[in-house]
């Protein structure tokens, strides 16, 4: 599986990061680095998914190979805007290019939330054959991928994903058990760390309460994402106060970093 970050920002725009988006794709070629957590050469893939879709994952997503012709499903974590905010414009851009479906996935109320997004732009509807469907915790699957989902703790309710056994992305949550638990054992775990220790926040993880949730889990690499304007010149000592609870391999991710992960 390859996962490539189209979004590493949050709701706060820096200029450097986009809101949220992640890319995933099940290749058929052969990848130059097949380590886990490794960046790896551009290559073709069957099976696509986009998994959230915030302001400025459009034009990330337009700069890889794949593109927004190439990706004809969205899985969505929750439906704050900052997740959400280039649906509509993905669905224009895809009508625009002569693509002709699109498939919105995503927790309670979300087949709801596009038809009311549409409501509003009525000249939308009909462009493309959509398909909206609810899912709630538990295993379905999404444009070929196995899919678990978990319930998150935010401010609103969400989900977590694991893909094939392979990756884990907790969308927005505080650190708790249960979602390191539910990662366990993936390669690769995605996780919002929003602020550093000194910022007091709820619905969102500091590093060394992420850190010590994830003491004893086999997780490989821990990718960093969701980061505020407030985690700038912040990254080493955030990196070191998971380090103290956590054997695996930390990082921060970035936009447009590709990652080859091995189940």
């Amino acid at each position: 599986m390859r996962l490539t970050f189209l979004g590493t920002g949050s709701a706060m725009p820096t200029g450097d990061r986009m809101q949220t988006g992640l890319l995933l794709e099940r290749a058929t070629g052969t990848a130059a680095d097949g380590a886990s957590g490794r960046d790896v050469r551009e290559r073709d893939g069957d099976d696509r998914l986009l998994v959230d879709c915030g302001s400025g994952v459009l034009h990330t997503l337009a700069r890889t190979d794949v593109g927004y012709e190439g990706v004809d499903t969205v899985l969505l974590t929750h439906h704050h805007v900052d997740h959400v905010s280039d649906l509509l414009a993905l669905l224009k851009a895809r009508w625009l290019a002569g693509e002709e479906t699109l498939t919105v996935v995503g927790p309670t109320g979300t087949a709801d939330l596009v038809s009311d997004l549409l409501a509003v732009h009525d000249y939308l509807e009909g462009r493309v054959d959509l398909t909206l469907r609810d899912v709630d915790a538990g295993s379905f699957d999404v444009a070929g991928f196995d899919v678990d989902a978990v319930e998150t703790r935010h401010s609103m309710h969400g989900l977590a994903y694991r893909f094939d056994d392979a990756l884990a992305f907790s969308g927005d949550t505080e650190a708790f058990r249960g979602m390191a638990e539910f990662a366990d054992g993936c390669p690769v775990l995605v996780h919002d760390c929003s602020f550093p220790d000194e910022v007091d926040v709820s619905n969102h993880p500091t590093p060394t309460q992420l850190g010590e949730s994830l003491s004893g889990v086999d997780v490989d690499d821990l990718y960093l994402t969701h980061l505020y304007p407030h985690t700038d010149g912040k990254h080493r000592e955030m990196q070191a106060a998971i380090e103290e609870h956590f054997d695996g391999h930390v990082a921060f991710a970035r936009d447009g970093l590709a990652v080859e992960i091995e189940a």
